[in-house]
């Protein structure tokens, strides 16, 4: 998208490189992630940033409804409701697909979610590329060009709301089992709070503990919560000392009620020119004939599980629990990053925090993701060179 960039990289890119790139992020707790780290940054125009601040802007202003929980309160009844909700999420993720419409390049939205993602990782990320590519400093992944430290404060704000840093704790399911592990070995390096497996939570009253290195039992006071239910749910294996809809003393960095208040199940609400038509399946009225044009996708289920991407009538009629489902157009994946041997489709999830103060969300940083397949997720690029997560590059 910024041509003198691309052409820059492109000229200084080499497999060596890619690979000490990859070392670099390995050395730092002697891990490589077991996702695929994408070879590029993709370098975004200033008029497609405009884009997806505008239709981040509009996706922010229903949120901010005052009816929004009503209209919402349906996906919590669908699911969990925990107690102890705030009056707005802590953390807000949206993804657009770069797309093209009437030869036009247009962001549009794939997907919205009230949840936490690699806030971490993120901004490591990018001091690992410009180690390796220094030029890369005049850009930044930040969309008001703060420094690395003001947003490392602003995480810190989020996270920890100015409790010790040993009673804020990172929650998740078997972490050093997750994908994603390697945020957390980052979260806990740069803000200094300890991880903790649900299963390790103790259960007193009101109050939950966890224990230290040393044995101690640490009262627990904030809750940065990574947890996805749909994970949980069928982890009927795992002996828990407390259950989320409990009513506890304790905060939450990322109430689990937003998880669900903010997923797919909003975006039949979105309307305009960064939204795609997007129906409740307990909504439609008639299946579409052209379902080749269409993907079945559950509402609040992650990383891309239970999607049909070939939808047939039979799928639509085999499914149960309609309300759960929704039958989305799809939407023309431009390839727009050009690697060694032709083009790549991207996506870029704009990442935003939500103090508690404020009105609105902050945007941060971003995450973004490189495919070569029909869809963006990983079964879709196995053994394919530049494809897999990144960062977006902004102009300073």
């Amino acid at each position: 998208m910024i041509d003198k960039y691309r052409q820059l990289f492109n000229s200084q890119f080499t497999d060596k490189k890619y690979q000490e790139l990859k070392d670099d992020i390995a050395s730092d707790f002697d891990y490589a992630p077991t996702f695929r780290i994408g070879e590029t940054p993709f370098f975004i125009s200033n008029e497609l940033k405009a884009q997806m601040l505008e239709g981040c802007s509009d996706v922010v202003k229903l949120i901010q409804q005052k009816d929004f929980k009503k209209l919402t309160d349906k996906s919590l009844e669908l699911n969990h409701n925990v107690p102890n909700e705030d009056e707005h999420t802590k953390f807000l993720a949206i993804d657009f697909g770069i797309c093209e419409e009437d030869g036009i390049v247009v962001p549009k939205l794939i997907e919205v979610q009230g949840f936490p993602s690699l806030y971490n990782y993120q901004i490591n990320l990018y001091e690992k590329f410009k180690n390796h590519f220094p030029f890369l400093k005049d850009l930044t992944p930040f969309f008001d060009d703060i420094t690395p430290q003001e947003y490392l404060e602003t995480l810190e704000e989020v996270i920890c709301n100015n409790h010790p840093k040993e009673n804020v704790i990172l929650l998740e399911i078997e972490p050093e089992k997750q994908n994603t592990k390697i945020d957390f070995y980052y979260c806990r390096r740069d803000l200094g709070i300890p991880i903790v497996c649900v299963t390790e939570l103790i259960k007193k009253g009101k109050q939950l503990f966890y224990k230290n290195e040393k044995g101690d039992e640490i009262l627990v006071k904030r809750i940065y919560n990574r947890v996805i239910f749909d994970e949980l749910d069928l982890r009927t294996d795992l002996k828990l000392n407390f259950h989320f809809s409990d009513d506890l003393d304790v905060e939450w960095a990322g109430h689990p009620n937003w998880f669900f208040r903010i997923s797919k199940f909003i975006l039949p609400f979105l309307k305009g020119k960064y939204f795609i038509e997007t129906t409740l399946l307990s909504d439609l009225t008639k299946i579409p004939e052209d379902l080749e044009n269409y993907v079945l996708k559950p509402l609040f289920s992650f990383s891309g599980s239970g999607v049909i991407f070939h939808v047939k009538k039979e799928d639509i009629e085999a499914v149960v629990e309609k309300e759960l489902y929704i039958l989305q157009k799809k939407v023309n994946y431009i390839p727009i990053v050009q690697s060694p041997d032709g083009k790549v489709k991207c996506e870029v999830r704009v990442l935003c925090v939500w103090k508690k103060e404020d009105a609105a969300p902050t945007l941060l940083c971003n995450l973004a993701r490189l495919s070569r397949g029909e869809m963006i997720g990983v079964k879709f690029n196995k053994d394919k060179d530049w494809v897999g997560g990144t960062l977006a590059l902004f102009e300073r």
